[in-house]
């Protein structure tokens, strides 16, 4: 008897729909491009009081040269999260898909 196969389920065309935020510093911010939503992302980022190497860290992760990436994470794994310290404070760093139904 041969075993049937199961279709892996595929992954979200580049770009789609992303929200992004940083929680207790910024409500979710939709947009309809993952390589804009990394931009205002960084923006946001880069307003707060950050160390060198947190800045420098961020924009490895979420710059322009990333997007192929985390776009290929939130595919596979759902979200992206990091933490962002202002002095002891963390902060959660979050992109997501936007959920379904939401206009664009």
């Amino acid at each position: 008897m041969n075993a049937v196969r199961r279709a892996e389920p595929s992954a979200a065309p580049y770009p789609f729909p992303v929200a992004v935020e940083v929680r207790g510093v910024t409500g979710p911010a939709q947009f309809s491009k993952l390589s804009d939503a990394l931009s205002a992302l960084l923006g946001s980022l880069r307003a707060l009081p950050l160390s060198p190497e947190q800045r420098d860290y961020f924009d490895e992760l979420f710059g322009p040269s990333a997007v192929q990436t985390i776009g290929h994470r939130l595919a596979m794994y759902g979200e992206v999260r990091s933490l962002a310290f202002v002095g002891l404070t963390p902060y959660v760093v979050k992109v997501y898909p936007a959920g379904p139904g939401e206009s664009w």
